[in-house]
């Protein structure tokens, strides 16, 4: 077994080697961006697995203590976390608030202060969404435009082994069937390249949507705690 897989292998490699320039180029175009792709993903799945545990971790301190002021040395800490960004971002402009007001009083709670307190939460939201779904963008074109690149290679290759036909002595298949087998590689490794990168952008993109709606209570919860902690 070993040694017929190594005999594939030697064969597959002597048709890349053996095919023409511009089928050449568009492997090592195709190989590139599968390997680009996969750099990606690595580092996506990373980001969003760190993003999460800091935000598990947050939102249970957020929840047990509800403590502004003792939260706030934690949210720094967890620079992964996009709640934590979220809290910072609002805990920011309530400071503000006080700032300008002047004292602790009432009149924090007004329509407009709270306004100014969700568009800050909103550009939070804005930032972290942007860092989230940074590279990802980059698989769905992968994904998209691999196998088309892979099917140019193959098509152009085909052209080439029939346009060799018109020197040959012979016409048979077996005049034609190594141009078509190293044409055929193309596409296989567009494919290659093209599926794991569907993949891994499914995944992001079902995560960073998570992330979102993840935000998007929070944002409302912190408004809420908000007005409990000013109107205490």
């Amino acid at each position: 077994m070993d040694e017929v897989a190594a005999t594939n292998t030697a064969g597959i490699l002597h048709m890349v080697l053996g095919s023409g320039p511009v089928v050449q180029a568009v492997l090592l175009l195709l190989i590139v961006l599968s390997v680009w792709s996969w750099t990606i993903t690595i580092a996506k799945y990373l980001q969003f697995r760190k993003a999460r545990e800091e935000s598990d971790e947050f939102s249970s301190l957020f929840w047990e203590s509800r403590n502004f002021v003792r939260i706030e040395d934690t949210a720094r800490r967890l620079e992964a976390s996009p709640l934590a960004k979220l809290f910072e971002a609002g805990h920011k402009e309530l400071g503000h608030i006080f700032r300008r007001s002047g004292e602790r009083g009432k009149d924090l709670v007004t329509g407009h202060n709270l306004e100014t307190v969700e568009r800050a939460l909103n550009r939070a939201e804005f930032d972290e969404v942007a860092k989230l779904e940074k590279g990802i963008t980059f698989l769905a074109t992968v994904a998209s435009a691999a196998p088309f690149i892979g099917l140019f290679g193959t098509v152009w290759g085909i052209m080439n082994a029939f346009h060799g036909l018109s020197y040959a002595k012979s016409t048979t298949i077996q005049a034609v069937a190594p141009g078509i087998s190293e044409a055929l590689v193309a596409t296989a490794v567009g494919l290659a390249a093209a599926i794991p990168a569907a993949v891994a952008y499914n995944y992001c993109a079902v995560a960073v949507r998570r992330f979102r709606e993840l935000m998007q209570r929070f944002s409302a919860e912190f408004v809420n705690v908000a007005k409990e902690q000013v109107d205490a």
